[in-house]
């Protein structure tokens, strides 16, 4: 899977009930991520760093999210699950994606299960991480403060409340609430939440923590708010040989800010080492252009193979004359499209200008969109915020159009190249609102 693409969703078959999941990576290990209160596995992706965390993992693991029953793309259900069956749903995965032993992650409420079944079925458990965990959800609070925050949850189910407690990093963020507010629609109902917080308050694994023999890594940020990280060390202390590490700063989830750290904690926990190099990558500012060619598949089929493999090959030596004529870097082709990278914004736009013209004269209409911003570089390839801007800018591309940011028609004020306004967009996964320019030389 490339860094442009996302994994499919899937269902597995637990009893008369079907749970969707997601797969991502290839590696020899096997990570299952339980979620927390409420999940949706195609929307998360939208949010600010769950799509670059889960890559991460995917670099050494195979990389499994699933939607509880009840929730996200998963079946719908009357009342709600109890941990057998949730523990079922998680077996009928690892039997689906042909799984014998995983890495559990649990995260949050997910943790209570993850210990349940990491301890009654130790085989298929390598190795168990808890995230932002609890053993016992009573002790969080009073039985009437736990009514009145039910009460309260339920009531604004849909609003992007729960930004303020598991993500207060992101709620300044303009469209941040609105899209936690979508989040909270699509993973639960208001009624199967108040259920499920209901049985959740029965969750008790204290007595259990003593019997795990798996071993186990707890992570918990001192800045928690909504599991204080006293629960996180009350679950290391219960658990024989487990290991806890704090940090000091951080969300309650996980995947937000900056994560370098869990993840090397991550890593060397499973596999014995940390990937010092992707600690190390190499971060330079670059405006990035990403082109398609419009239609494509229609334009194969109306071929035929042969003919179409030939225009491709043509089209990508087209590309790297034109890119290198203007002191671009090749990165790599997509199929039916380039990325290349430019260390001036305006040769980047001229570049896709000139590029978009050679290639209708060979029968190829183009797209292109262009981004400046910080990327990541690993070894050939590019990765990083602005890539993925560059992407979504080019998603808004007519045929035979260079749309641009607003930051690259700043950058090149003065350099000669019009603009055109083609309005604001929201861009598939990047918060707020872009304006996006179409070029002319």
């Amino acid at each position: 899977m490339s860094d442009f693409q996302l994994p499919e969703t899937h269902y597995a078959q637990s009893g008369d009930v079907s749970i969707a999941y997601q797969v991502m990576g290839n590696g020899p290990i096997d990570m299952i991520l339980v979620p927390g209160l409420f999940s949706h596995i195609e929307f998360q992706h939208e949010m600010t760093g769950f799509t670059a965390f889960l890559r991460r993992l995917a670099s050494y693991a195979r990389v499994t999210t699933f939607d509880k029953r009840g929730q996200g793309l998963s079946d719908r259900i009357s009342g709600a699950a109890t941990m057998e069956e949730r523990m079922d749903d998680v077996r009928a995965i690892m039997d689906a994606i042909g799984s014998k032993r995983a890495a559990l992650i649990g995260f949050s409420e997910g943790s209570c299960m993850s210990v349940l079944f990491a301890a009654t079925s130790p085989d298929r458990v390598s190795h168990l991480v808890l995230i932002g965990g609890f053993g016992r959800a009573a002790d969080r609070s009073s039985d009437d403060e736990w009514r009145s925050r039910v009460e309260e949850l339920v009531k604004n189910w849909g609003s992007g409340d729960t930004i303020k407690t598991v993500a207060p990093s992101e709620a300044h963020k303009p469209g941040a609430v609105e899209q936690y507010g979508k989040f909270e629609r699509l993973g639960s109902s208001p009624g199967a939440l108040r259920t499920i917080m209901h049985l959740n308050r029965k969750i008790d694994v204290t007595a259990v923590l003593p019997t795990l023999q798996v071993p186990t890594l707890v992570l918990h940020s001192r800045a928690d708010i909504q599991v204080p990280v006293e629960f996180g060390r009350k679950l290391a202390v219960g658990i024989p040989g487990a290991k806890l590490i704090e940090y000091p700063e951080g969300d309650h989830y996980f995947w937000l800010g900056d994560t370098e750290a869990i993840h090397g904690d991550i890593e060397e926990f499973v596999t014995g080492h940390r990937d010092r190099a992707s600690a190390e990558l190499e971060r330079v500012l670059a405006t990035v252009l990403f082109t398609d060619i419009v239609d494509s598949t229609r334009s194969a089929a109306a071929v035929g193979d042969q003919r179409w493999r030939r225009m491709l090959d043509d089209h990508d030596r087209l590309a790297q004359q034109v890119i290198g004529r203007h002191r671009g870097n090749f990165v790599k082709s997509t199929g039916d499209g380039v990325l290349a990278t430019f260390d001036g914004p305006g040769r980047a736009v001229r570049c896709a200008l000139a590029f978009g013209s050679a290639a209708k004269q060979i029968g190829l209409p183009l797209r292109a969109g262009l981004h400046t911003g910080e990327i990541e570089i690993r070894g050939a390839d590019i990765g990083g915020i602005a890539v993925h801007a560059a992407a979504r800018v080019m998603s808004h591309c007519g045929s035979d159009e260079v749309l641009v940011s607003r930051v690259v028609t700043d950058l090149v004020a003065g350099a000669g190249l019009k603009f055109a306004e083609r309005g604001s967009y929201e861009l598939k996964g990047l918060p707020g609102k872009w304006e996006l320019f179409a070029a002319t030389g």
